[in-house]
């Protein structure tokens, strides 16, 4: 070979060299996780700032590379004909075609791209220096590029000056948890637990609180003896407290404060007076946001509020425990009677209570059932149904069957539900 032949060689083995970088640069900086290279610039990572600046004016970042190793696998192509017909003549072109079509694919596409998926993080930040000067150098011709992109954009009706990313932070964040969870890097709890701080913001008070007619409530009235009783038997610290009728809560007994006044009377029972020892009840709306009211329930330091609708009647109650159980899952003590509001059969159908909140019915069963027009099982079926369903009857949606076992008056007591086979 002589001495030309050499330097031809080896320029163009140095071209495939640039055009593997920028090749690994474009893959590495486009699949790097923006939320590790936001934490190592926290930390004070000059690379990784690099990095966030040049992937925030994205369209000329990817533009700098494309121009970038367009020029040098055309320029090494050019180069490759021309040694090949000299050697060969008119037939080097096929030779230089097939030869470099090989050499760009494996050593300037493939096996560059596939180090940077590897390794996405490492190869951009050791870019990144290199990768800024070339934005800076070719950054007059990147934007004439998009100007004429965008130009022929609109001949053909596309709009790319209001282009957003369809998903929100907390769709992608939920999609990230989804994926890491099917590929078994993240566990069902920690999932659970993960898209629970995420559902927060699209829940209301409604969907949390305890309904009106599961709630423990005392009646002012009543001798101290039984509220005392009835205390103990509820298993809560807070009970309101109504007088007259039932709609008419005047107040919440907290049980510490019972047995307070319980000893200062030297535990003469008859001498407790509930109401002047139970605090002021708090009333808030239902269709409240429950990060509104987790925010409220820390700055009054308070635990316990009522729900009432827009009529001023009391709906429910909700605590910070249902708050917190919406992302840990249910919370029990000792002292706690634990639900059965679900049974399974051998067939593999499951015996649930109309009650049992249709949320708690995916996290425990990993199903998707809808829970935006109905809060219970009970509700979902009627809504569905559009009817009020009798014992026995059946009704298949959503990829199930749900078959009506028991009923009180108008209420869904207990419903068999069967997944069906696809």
């Amino acid at each position: 070979m002589t001495t030309e032949l050499w330097i031809d060689t080896g320029i163009i083995s140095a071209m495939l060299i640039v055009s593997a970088f920028f090749s690994a640069s474009e893959t590495g900086m486009t699949a790097a996780s923006r939320a590790r290279i936001y934490e190592l610039a926290r930390k004070g990572s000059r690379r990784a700032a690099m990095v966030l600046s040049l992937l925030s004016k994205r369209e000329r970042l990817i533009g700098t590379l494309l121009l970038g190793n367009n020029i040098m696998n055309i320029w090494a192509s050019a180069l490759a004909t021309t040694v090949m017909l000299g050697l060969f003549g008119a037939s080097g072109v096929i030779y230089a075609t097939i030869g470099m079509t090989i050499l760009v694919l494996v050593f300037g596409e493939v096996m560059p791209k596939t180090y940077a998926i590897l390794a996405p993080e490492r190869v951009s930040l050791f870019a990144a220096p290199f990768v800024r000067l070339m934005v800076i150098i070719f950054g007059p011709v990147i934007v004439s590029i998009e100007w004429l992109v965008n130009q022929t954009f609109r001949l053909f009706g596309v709009d790319t000056t209001g282009a957003i990313n369809a998903l929100s932070a907390h769709d992608e964040l939920r999609g990230a948890i989804n994926l890491h969870h099917q590929e078994g890097t993240v566990v069902k709890k920690d999932r659970d637990m993960l898209g629970g701080i995420l559902d927060l913001q699209d829940l209301t008070v409604t969907d949390v609180m305890v309904h009106r007619t599961k709630m423990h409530m005392l009646d002012a009235a009543s001798p101290p003896a039984e509220i005392l009783s009835e205390v103990l038997k509820s298993g809560h610290t807070r009970l309101p407290v109504y007088k007259g009728d039932s709609d008419n809560i005047v107040g919440i007994l907290h049980a510490k404060d019972f047995l307070s006044s319980l000893q200062a009377h030297n535990n003469d029972i008859t001498k407790v007076d509930v109401e002047d020892i139970m605090s002021p009840a708090w009333f808030v709306p239902g269709t409240r946001a429950i990060p509104d009211q987790l925010n409220a329930f820390l700055r009054r330091k308070a635990h316990f509020a009522l729900a009432v609708d827009e009529y001023g009647e009391v709906m429910g109650l909700i605590t910070l425990e249902d708050i917190i159980e919406e992302i840990v899952g249910d919370i029990t003590d000792e002292h706690d009677v634990t639900a059965k509001g679900v049974r399974s059969e051998p067939s593999g159908a499951f015996v649930i209570d109309g009650t049992v909140p249709i949320r708690d019915l995916n996290r425990l069963q990993d199903w998707n059932l809808p829970d935006e027009e109905a809060t219970t099982l009970a509700g979902l079926v009627i809504h569905e149904a559009r009817m009020i369903p009798d014992v026995g009857q059946a009704f298949t949606f959503h990829g199930f069957r749900f078959e009506v076992l028991r009923k009180r008056k108008h209420q869904l007591t207990q419903i068999r539900v069967t997944p069906v086979q696809r």
